[in-house]
């Protein structure tokens, strides 16, 4: 930079510290316009410190399955082993369930709603869990007492659990009292519990209430054959909060600070991730025609910079600002 100039060149900065600044910003923007800008800004979105916390949850609800699989391997191999949040619903095959396990080594919080995950693949990935602290693994209907027990188990340092069911699914179902005492026998640091609708008996929550001392929040909306006494619960846990059984108009969706997820931390957007060949860079293209009006994947093309060629021309990269 010139001696005495006013302006400050941007692409000076490191692209860890850029990385940083990108890592405020909507995920839409930080894929489809940040790496339009310039060559330095693109090799900072590729780059790990944008992607340590993953939230397409949203998005997830709306997109294709193949669409999805390949999003979400994209962005855990930008976040370079540093990944610690990822938000993510319906999952459907093994080998992403075993993509995330491989790169869990800094993972913390997991939230994996509505996924098609079974017992067994849990068993298999629950040791590559370990650093887990929160997961949620609510509305995954192919999971049961099993898993929840491998992931005690493994997960040693989970204080945070989400397991609520669709009152749909075990409507005019009998008793089952398995998970609770899954979870009562392997997660004794657990702080926060959510078990909306789950067919369990009053034994089997007083169970996990003697067995977890350090609970502080039980969610037991729609859980009708739980009857607990508010005397004896203020008197024996002052400590907790419990939710339910009766649902009012409530939606709390985690209220547990260090694992809830901030309605202003991400705006939720939907974006075409695009895969294909990357085309120049044209001031006067027109942006919004890649957004259909129901935010969903049409098809895929790869619509961002990579950064690893030297040649900006050839990628029509601008120059740096």
């Amino acid at each position: 930079m010139e001696e005495g100039s006013d302006y400050r060149r941007w692409d000076e900065l490191i692209p860890d510290a850029l990385g940083l600044i990108f890592s405020n910003l909507p995920l839409q923007e930080i894929l489809t316009v940040i790496p339009r800008v310039c060559k330095s800004w693109s090799k900072a979105v590729t780059g790990p410190y944008c992607w340590q916390e993953i939230d397409i949850e949203e998005w997830s609800n709306r997109c294709q399955p193949d669409h999805l699989d390949q999003m979400l391997e994209m962005l855990i191999t930008r976040s370079c082993g540093s990944l610690r949040k990822l938000c993510v619903s319906g999952l459907h095959t093994k080998m992403i369930f075993n993509f995330i396990a491989e790169n869990a080594g800094s993972l913390q919080t997991l939230r994996l709603p509505r996924s098609e995950m079974s017992d067994s693949i849990v068993e298999q990935i629950a040791s590559r869990l370990s650093m887990i602290t929160f997961l949620d693994v609510s509305y995954c209907g192919k999971i049961g007492a099993r898993a929840l027990e491998a992931i005690g188990k493994n997960c040693k340092l989970l204080v945070g659990l989400c397991r609520n069911l669709h009152p749909l699914d075990t409507a005019g179902k009998p008793l089952q009292d398995d998970e609770a005492y899954a979870i009562a026998s392997t997660m004794p640091k657990l702080k926060h519990l959510e078990m909306a609708y789950h067919l369990i008996s009053t034994t089997s929550v007083l169970k996990i209430l003697s067995s977890c001392p350090e609970l502080g929040f039980l969610d037991l909306r729609g859980c009708w054959d739980v009857k607990l006494d508010d005397k004896f619960l203020k008197d024996k846990f002052p400590k907790l909060k419990v939710l339910g059984p009766l649902v009012i108009d409530y939606y709390e969706r985690n209220d547990w600070d260090d694992c809830s997820d901030s309605s202003d931390a991400f705006e939720y957007l939907a974006w075409e991730f695009l895969a294909g060949e990357v085309g120049e860079f044209d001031e006067d293209e027109d942006d919004e025609s890649y957004w259909d009006d129901e935010g969903r994947l049409e098809e895929l093309e790869l619509r961002f910079y990579e950064g690893n060629n030297e040649d900006a021309g050839l990628y029509g990269w601008p120059p740096s600002p």
